[in-house]
């Protein structure tokens, strides 16, 4: 398994705790984004840069991803293309995208889309909070046990 994330929308605080479950469970984390990504030195954690443009770094992140690997997103277009390939997807507040749970979620983004296209002000998410942390955590200590007990 190796982890993907998309670091060009992931709070720093999530960063962190990839960084350290990371090299606790020596496993690979590749930070993918149109900008530098300063990590702490270790081989098990990699940044790679993309060129700049709109989707460079979901293109990359999809073209890389396997079967079973995890993507770090909020992006739901993504999300949806990862799970078609085989993989996992958790996002930076520890909510699973399932194959069950990725229409509807295609479905409300879209909605909410067409809501801010016709001048809406729907605000936007709240920020992250200890409760997000602490799930987001939670879910990726489940996800990689599992991984490490198959």
């Amino acid at each position: 398994m190796n982890i993907f994330v998309d670091a060009d929308a992931c709070p720093g605080v999530i960063r962190d705790i990839l960084c350290r479950a990371a090299v606790k469970r020596e496993i690979n984390v590749v930070f993918i984004a149109n900008q530098s990504i300063n990590l702490p030195p270790s081989p098990w954690l990699q940044s790679y840069q993309v060129a700049q443009g709109f989707d460079k770094a979901d293109d990359e992140i999809v073209t890389r991803v396997a079967t079973d690997d995890l993507v770090i997103t909020a992006d739901i277009p993504l999300a949806a293309d990862v799970l078609e390939k085989g993989g996992q997807v958790l996002t930076p507040r520890g909510e699973r995208y399932t194959a069950a749970n990725i229409k509807q979620r295609l479905q409300m983004r879209d909605f909410m889309e067409t809501m801010r296209a016709s001048g809406q002000n729907i605000g936007g998410p709240p920020p992250m909070s200890q409760t997000d942390r602490k799930t987001f955590a939670d879910q990726l200590d489940k996800l990689l046990t599992r991984h490490s007990r198959q």
